[in-house]
């Protein structure tokens, strides 16, 4: 990852179109997708896009209500990237800055278990990039292990929707697990705020948020982090610049000094 002339952020989709055996339609929450896409966007980062099996994603319902989620859908190039996405398991995790993972019911059959999904989110934070999630996106998390052996949720604060809001939209039994639960089986600690309120979680290069009200706000933490390590990676190579320096004045140093003899 190069992020001085990368700059780029992937945002995954479920491809689970129905929500378990009960024949209903899910997808990716437009919601989820959009604010962050704009945030990113207007920080001046290109957007690509994965799904889990590639093609063009299930979503949502369009709230024709919110402006973001309208633009986002009206977007010609958000239409053409969506129109066929690349499968997660073809991409190249060294060509991003960031993941993002986009929320939705489907993700909690379909990103859970995933050895795709945890290798492209173990690179990209293994590489010193920036990693997010949100609502059931953190479902993604779930058993990704990192270079040093040890999985990204352990000792983790993190933010992810709670069993109270599953409970609040009547989905307890149709889900194939609580999030809420699995993260902490997993050894991080979720953090929650009443339902529907904006929660965001940042732990070193992994921020989470609750649910769609938290979208934007995630995506907000993740530019700052990438700003952060844009300025480390700077102060890194300036510092290797002056020693090289340094280096090869003591070297023509020496030459010189052997020509004078």
């Amino acid at each position: 990852m190069d992020i001085t002339t990368m700059k780029k952020i992937l945002l995954v989709l479920t491809s689970r179109d129905t929500l378990g055996d009960t024949g209903e339609p899910t997808g990716y929450n437009v919601a989820e997708a959009s604010h962050p896409w704009k945030v990113f966007r207007d920080a001046g980062y290109f957007v690509d896009f994965a799904s889990v099996e590639g093609g063009q994603p299930p979503q949502d319902e369009v709230q024709q209500e919110d402006p973001v989620q309208v633009e986002f859908a009206q977007d010609e190039t958000v239409k053409a990237s969506l129109y066929n996405t690349p499968r997660i398991g073809v991409v190249d995790p060294a060509q991003y800055d960031a993941v993002y993972l986009v929320g939705g019911h489907g993700t909690m059959w379909d990103f859970t278990g995933n050895a795709d999904l945890q290798k492209l989110v173990a690179a990209v934070y293994d590489a010193g990039g920036v990693v997010g999630a949100v609502c059931h996106g953190p479902s993604g998390l779930v058993d990704v292990e990192l270079d040093n052996g040890v999985r990204l949720l352990s000792g983790r604060r993190v933010a992810a929707f709670t069993n109270a809001e599953e409970e609040a939209v009547g989905r307890k039994d149709t889900v194939p697990y609580l999030l809420q639960d699995r993260l902490e089986e997993q050894g991080a600690t979720v953090k929650t705020a009443e339902n529907w309120e904006e929660n965001v979680q940042v732990d070193e290069r992994l921020v989470t948020g609750q649910n769609p009200q938290s979208a934007a706000g995630v995506a907000k933490e993740m530019t700052k982090l990438l700003t952060e390590v844009l300025r480390e990676q700077k102060a890194q190579e300036e510092q290797a610049a002056q020693e090289l320096r340094a280096e090869h004045d003591a070297q023509k140093a020496a030459e010189d000094e052997d020509e004078e003899q």
